[in-house]
C-alpha cells in the first residue's frame, strides 16, 4: 500500500499529509509536493505558467484551499532550473504537455492504492494550454479541467477535442484573454463554463480574486470527481 513518507500536519480541519516527490520525465526528473488531505476525493494535478515553479504564491494558495475543500494537489516543476532560463521554453506547449502528462500518469498510478482518486487539471496561463492538450490526449480519463487566466490559444486545434468538463476563469479587467478564452469556449465539446472575476487582472492579486479562483476550482472539480 502507497503511504506517504513526508510530513503530517492538521488543516482545516482534516489531517494532510505533504510528500516531496520526483516525477522522470524523459531525462528530466521534476520535483514537486503531493499533498493529501484524509477525506481527498480526487487529485488535482497543476501546470503553472509563465516560467514560475511549484512554489508559485498563487497556486500554493489555491492548493490549500483545495486541500481545505477535501481535493488532493501536485505540484511539480514543469521546467528545470536551466530549463526556465530560456523564455522559448515557456512557451513549448509540446514540451510543457509531455512533461504535464508524465505528471498525471504519474498520479492515476496511484489510484489502485489511494482508493481509485480520479484526477483533473489546473492550469495557469500557459500551463492551462498544456493542460487542455493533455485532456484532449488522455480524454475521459481526465475527470474535469480549471483553467485560471489561460492561454487556450496556444493549445491550438487540441481544444476542439477536449470533452472534459472545462472551466475557464478570467479576470474582468484582462480583456485579451478574455477574448481568448471566449473563443476557446466556442470550440470546446464538453460540458464548460466561462466565469469572469470582475475587477481581476490576469494575475488575480486584487483582494478576494484568488480566493474566488479557489472557491471556483473547488466547486468544479467537487463536482466532477
Amino acid at each position: 500500500m502507497w503511504v506517504p513518507a513526508g510530513v503530517r500536519l492538521w488543516f482545516a480541519g482534516k489531517v494532510i499529509e505533504m510528500d516531496d516527490i520526483e516525477i522522470a520525465s524523459g531525462r528530466s526528473s521534476l520535483p514537486g509536493e503531493f499533498t493529501v488531505p484524509s477525506d481527498a476525493a480526487g487529485i488535482a494535478v497543476f501546470a503553472h505558467g509563465s516560467g514560475s515553479s511549484r512554489l508559485s504564491p498563487r497556486n500554493v494558495a489555491v492548493a490549500r484551499a483545495l486541500n481545505g475543500r477535501g481535493v488532493a494537489t501536485l505540484l511539480f516543476d514543469l521546467l528545470t532550473p536551466d530549463e526556465a532560463d530560456d523564455r522559448g521554453n515557456v512557451f513549448d506547449i509540446s514540451l510543457l504537455s509531455r512533461r504535464l502528462e508524465d505528471a498525471v500518469r504519474w498520479a492515476m498510478a496511484l489510484r489502485p492504492e489511494a482508493v481509485s482518486l480520479p484526477v483533473g487539471l489546473f492550469g495557469a496561463s500557459t500551463g492551462a494550454a498544456a493542460a487542455l492538450v493533455v485532456a484532449a490526449r488522455l480524454s475521459t480519463e481526465v475527470a474535469a479541467v480549471v483553467s485560471r487566466g489561460g492561454r487556450p490559444d496556444l493549445a491550438g486545434p487540441a481544444v476542439e477535442s477536449v470533452t472534459s468538463p472545462t472551466l475557464l476563469i478570467v479576470g474582468g479587467e484582462d480583456p485579451v484573454v478574455l477574448e481568448l478564452n471566449r473563443q476557446a469556449q466556442r470550440m470546446l465539446r464538453g460540458e464548460n463554463r466561462l466565469e469572469v472575476i470582475p475587477g481581476a487582472g490576469h494575475l488575480f492579486e486584487e483582494p478576494g480574486a484568488l480566493e474566488r479562483v479557489a472557491e471556483l476550482a473547488a466547486d468544479w472539480l467537487l463536482r466532477h470527481f
